[in-house]
């Protein structure tokens, strides 16, 4: 059960806890949700369908996706 807490640590974080780059207090997991909201035109059930993948990731994959899709 600890696995679990851990690995989704980073999810759960401010985003400018986690990045230098970002000023947002908008924790990682709403923020790549808002990303994939916006790119699939609001269509919630796409966005749950690519977020899925993400609730398995390390927090290091999840720093890197978030900074690949997010960092302006």
């Amino acid at each position: 059960m600890a696995a679990d807490v851990e690995k989704t640590l980073v999810l759960d974080e401010p985003m400018n806890a986690v990045f230098d780059w970002s000023d947002s207090e908008t924790p990682v997991r709403d923020a790549l949700w808002n990303y994939y909201m916006e790119q699939n035109s609001r269509d919630t059930i796409k966005t749950e369908e690519e977020m899925k993948p993400v609730l398995d990731m390390s927090d290091d994959e999840v720093k890197a996706l978030a900074e690949k899709l997010l960092k302006k």
